[in-house]
């Protein structure tokens, strides 16, 4: 599904090269669940955003489902976004005047649905992160792990092959910090989805299967997670 090989990006500060990734090459195959980890200023952000189609490599070759991306102009990538790729971010980026219902509709408005797709479809993908009950509310009137769950509704809503999630329980308690990694565990497992985890965090990482470590823009390991934190456990801090 994702092939990528010496993926470079460089950033031009003033006089200095930033160079954000520095020849970073693995694949994902379809259905995997995987994290892709590393500390502040390590080139993960930048990774996300070149898999999530939002940027391309200043070098280096990125294939989705054989698909030539590191050329492609803003309205091909925009369109790769749309029918591939679902986004979930820290910080929810859900319209504050907007109720559950609209905000997960949004996508799909985009989209060119029908008003009774888009209907059935969000309501769909609401139901499907347990919020069927919610739909009519808004952002103010949820819980945090609420309105993250609505975040993943609208991620599912176009029904991508790829769920990518940015630091998904970075604004989240613990206990619901579990509570929405155990919905990422159970959307990879019953529903096949590539599930690909951006974050610092240890904890969120070893829900995966698998773990990319990257380090000034260069990765540094790539391997199996052999025991995988099972849905539901307890967070212990380390």
């Amino acid at each position: 599904m994702i092939q990528t090989q010496d993926l470079m990006k460089v950033y031009q500060m003033g006089d200095n090269e930033v160079r954000a990734l520095d020849g970073a090459s693995f694949n994902i195959e379809n259905g995997e669940m995987v994290a892709i980890m590393g500390p502040s200023g390590s080139g993960k952000s930048t990774l996300m955003s070149i898999v999530g189609c939002l940027d391309v490599p200043t070098s280096g070759s990125y294939a989705l489902d054989g698909l030539s991306v590191e050329n492609m102009s803003e309205t091909e990538l925009a369109e790769v976004r749309g029918r591939k790729i679902g986004f979930v971010f820290q910080q929810f980026n859900l319209l504050a005047r907007t109720s559950a219902l609209e905000n997960v509709m949004l996508p799909l408005t985009y989209a060119g649905y029908s008003g009774k797709d888009r209907l059935d479809r969000a309501m769909k993908a609401l139901d499907r992160v347990g919020l069927s009950q919610r739909t009519h509310h808004a952002p103010n009137e949820l819980s945090g792990g609420q309105q993250q769950r609505v975040a993943i509704a609208r991620a599912l809503v176009n029904e991508p092959s790829i769920i990518l999630a940015d630091e998904p329980t970075g604004a989240l308690d613990s206990k619901t910090g579990v509570e929405i990694m155990e919905l990422f565990q159970s959307l990879h497992k019953d529903n096949g989805q590539t599930v690909i985890l951006v974050t610092h965090d240890s904890y969120v990482a070893r829900h995966s299967d698998r773990i990319i470590r990257l380090s000034d823009g260069r990765i540094i390991s790539d391997e199996a997670n052999a025991n995988p934190i099972k849905a539901g456990t307890p967070r212990v801090e380390e």
